[in-house]
């Protein structure tokens, strides 16, 4: 049952992230002024992505006030982390997704419809991250992890207010009501994302699918002998453990994060054949093959290092207002806007 949840809830976002054309690397671009499609200082993809951040944090407070879900049990919550460690790897995976042209789930998507370049990204992220995690540079990650590694008292700014004795309301309308309306301002401040119902339409469906994935890793087959950690939206374990899988299948569960993958490449495939936007695509050269595969494998160290990646801490991980995604955040930010400064510009 779990796997058809998760499959089903890839499929969704695989909808509607290529009917939306979702990505932050796109709406920075816009924000700096380099996609000439959009008129100055319009950035309706960062928009959308400030919509969609809204309503994941919104949605995500709402069930954890309302006792369904406890957040503090999120995998992505950790009371103990490297501020430089994260800020390093959310550098390093905004430099990376800039190479790459798109993040891990803007890979998946354009490699469903049919981008050879998204494939090699997609692949090198992979094995960017597994040999982060439990390979060659597993030692480098813990050397870089121990780097003036902050012991918070408190893993949530949620946590932190409620120690302080507010009450669960009131640290909702503090926590999240206020973000999030900030946020929406944002958003809706400027006409162009207003102009674009399907991209606003699918940004909220992309952040109200944060708070449902929750929900499933919540209440769906859960041991109450064995609770499991929740995990929501994110995308460098999930396409790791999948390459994984495809390599050493026996005596190996197929896990629900990888029937998500798969559920974002059939439901990005179907949209494209709808759309009509599939369409085979290769490289430019041999550079632009190895531009792509530096990115992916970059994408894979830094968000390994970063505890997530654009969508797994810029979405989810502000959805839990964990002190570790402040850094991880900002270093993507940073990364993303220092590359996309000095790195020359080339198509997914």
């Amino acid at each position: 049952m779990l796997l058809w949840y998760s499959f089903f809830f890839g499929v969704v976002f695989g909808v509607a992230a290529r009917w939306g054309r979702f990505c932050l690397l796109r709406g920075i671009r816009q924000r700096m002024g380099q996609d000439r499609s959009e008129a100055a200082g319009d950035a309706p993809a960062l928009q959308a992505f400030a919509l969609a951040a809204a309503v994941a944090l919104l949605a995500s407070q709402g069930l954890h006030l309302a006792g369904i879900i406890d957040l503090n049990n999120a995998q992505i919550v950790r009371p103990g982390f490297s501020f430089a460690g994260v800020l390093l790897g959310g550098a390093i995976f905004g430099i990376g997704m800039v190479l790459a042209n798109a993040c891990g789930a803007r890979s998946l998507v354009l490699m469903a419809g049919g981008n050879l370049r998204s494939l090699i990204t997609v692949v090198f992220l992979a094995l960017g991250a597994q040999a982060t995690l439990t390979g060659v540079l597993a030692p480098l990650r813990q050397w870089l992890q121990g780097i003036a590694p902050t012991a918070t008292e408190h893993a949530t700014l949620h946590q932190h207010m409620i120690e302080k004795g507010l009450s669960a309301p009131v640290t909702y309308a503090l926590t999240a009501m206020i973000p999030a309306a900030l946020l929406l301002l944002y958003a809706f401040y400027r006409p162009a994302l207003r102009r674009s119902p399907v991209q606003l339409v699918c940004a909220l469906l992309i952040g109200a699918l944060v708070a449902v994935g929750w929900w499933i890793s919540a209440t769906i087959e859960v041991d109450p002998f064995e609770p499991a950690k929740l995990n929501s939206l994110s995308f460098i374990a999930p396409i790791s453990e999948t390459l994984l899988y495809t390599q050493v299948a026996v005596g190996r569960d197929f896990a629900p994060i990888s029937a998500m993958v798969l559920g974002v490449l059939a439901g990005a495939f179907i949209t494209a054949l709808l759309t009509r936007t599939a369409r085979w695509e290769g490289f430019d050269s041999p550079a632009h093959l190895a531009q792509s595969a530096l990115g992916g494998w970059l994408m894979g160290f830094g968000g390994v290092l970063a505890v997530g990646c654009s969508i797994g801490q810029g979405l989810t991980g502000i959805s839990t207002l964990a002190w570790a995604t402040l850094p991880a955040v900002l270093g993507i930010g940073l990364g993303t806007v220092a590359a996309l400064k000095l790195l020359p510009r080339k198509a997914a």
